[in-house]
């Protein structure tokens, strides 16, 4: 869900908009140059795989259905040989841990008449979606930097690896679901570090509610109304009534709050900040003190009424909220890397292999092996560059050998006005020593890649 925030200390006053972690660029697509290599590239690397295989006239078969690539496809060999896994669905997986315990919470906390659970959970809705299910259907404008192609995975120009679980909203709501919760595998591009992955999880949950369900425990609640024509201001949409947002305001807060007290425990410290998001209208992010710190682990808001207008609801109103499932397991077992959820070293899955899913788990550490860190600097092409395609090309010819990048040195030519970057490349594998000679070979394919694929002048 959490696609762009402007996070807001009080209201009215911004403090920075952040996109993806990231402080937002403007709006801009690679050059055709850049994106005809990519597509090229992604022809070629999807040759071979479980998942993705070549069909006739150079089609591209995932999952059972073909796909034809553009000038558009960037998705390479690496994230492909990640599409099928399903994390969150191994048992006894930390990930598969931690969407037991709150799909368990969820199914005891809200019943219906019959004691049947409230919330219907879809687990293994597939990972391609067309452009209009991830970003049009949630409102997010045209121009909105979150469509970008440097941010995002694509198989063409009309479908693509979705980028949140929110990509499903819309169809849910749109077959009749009234509160459901969504869990998946995300795709998304971004830099290299022990806390980001270009494939990560999410859990996306929605409720609505009619008039009646919203006020009938309300004194006098028959005298209440879901919609009425005002205006827009920071604490409501314009069709909404203030006694309705409260509400339904009131509801997620308190629902959210019991799900993170079950997951961490009575005594949980939580504070609400105000930020925006382009689908849900007011908008907040739940922030939990942890150990001594304040981290940010979920954002929600009241939904927009256009989009469940939309989707076949126009008599109801309701929440939405997304939240990472690597996240909240991080920070609840101790993981200090995400790479670790890929692993297969029994090391580390043995220690969630427990009988009750709400045994409490505290992560062992095991050896850490040492790193080895090459350098690696090139002058840019006079182009657009992208530093997620030099990540995305260091991802697919290192894989999870690479620990992070960091962008060490940037210059600018005093006469040619000619930028250069220089990029550290930490690599350390999680399961055994590293040799110079081995990285020196991986480092090498890197420096002929990035100057084949991305146009730039090496400086090796």
């Amino acid at each position: 869900m959490l696609l762009m925030k402007t996070v807001v200390a009080m209201p009215g006053k911004v403090i920075q908009i952040v996109h993806y972690g990231k402080i937002v660029s403007p709006w801009g697509l690679q050059v055709k140059r850049t994106a005809s290599n990519f597509s090229r590239a992604w022809q070629r690397s999807i040759a071979s795989g479980v998942v993705a295989s070549t069909a006739p006239a150079n089609t591209v078969e995932l999952l059972g259905k073909p796909y034809l690539p553009d000038d558009y496809s960037n998705v390479t060999k690496k994230i492909l040989s990640k599409v099928g896994k399903n994390l969150h669905n191994q048992h006894h997986h930390p990930l598969w841990l931690i969407k037991e315990r709150m799909k368990d919470h969820f199914y005891k906390q809200y019943q219906g008449r019959f004691r049947t659970p409230l919330f219907s959970v879809y687990d293994d809705l597939p990972p391609v979606v067309t452009v209009e299910q991830n970003f049009d259907r949630l409102l997010i404008p045209e121009d909105h930097p979150s469509r970008k192609k440097g941010d995002n995975f694509y198989l063409n120009h009309t479908h693509m690896l979705r980028a949140h679980t929110s990509a499903h909203q819309w169809d849910l709501i749109h077959s009749g679901l009234d509160a459901f919760l969504v869990v998946g595998d995300v795709y998304r591009r971004d830099q290299i570090d022990n806390t980001h992955y270009p494939v990560f999880h999410q859990m996306e949950g929605v409720r609505l509610f009619s008039n009646h369900e919203l006020f009938s425990s309300i004194s006098g609640g028959e005298t209440f109304s879901l919609f009425e024509k005002g205006l827009r201001t920071p604490l409501k949409q314009e069709m909404h009534t203030m006694e309705a947002v409260k509400l339904v305001e009131h509801s997620l807060k308190r629902a959210l709050t019991k799900l993170m007290i079950h997951l961490f425990g009575d005594g949980l410290e939580i504070r609400w900040v105000d930020c925006y998001f382009p689908f849900t209208h007011p908008s907040f992010e739940m922030e939990i003190s942890f150990r001594g710190e304040w981290m940010e682990v979920l954002g929600c808001g009241v939904m927009e009424q256009q989009l469940v207008n939309s989707a076949g609801a126009e008599n109801k109103i309701g929440w939405a909220f997304g939240l990472g499932l690597e996240r909240l397991a991080m920070i609840l077992y101790g993981i200090p890397d995400i790479r670790l959820f890929w692993s297969k070293d029994e090391r580390f899955l043995k220690q969630f292999r427990v009988p009750c899913i709400d045994q409490k788990i505290t992560f062992q550490p095991f050896s850490k092996y040492p790193p080895v860190i090459n350098d690696i600097s090139f002058w840019l092409p006079s182009e657009k560059y992208s530093a997620n395609n030099f990540y995305d090309l260091v991802r697919t010819i290192g894989g999870d050998m690479v620990e992070k990048v960091d962008l060490i040195d940037e210059f600018t030519h005093p006469k040619t006005k000619r930028i250069s970057h220089c990029y550290q490349i930490t690599y350390r594998h999680l399961e055994r020593t590293l040799d110079q000679k081995e990285v020196n070979s991986i480092h090498r394919a890197i420096e002929e890649s990035v100057v084949r694929e991305l146009g730039v002048e090496g400086r090796f």
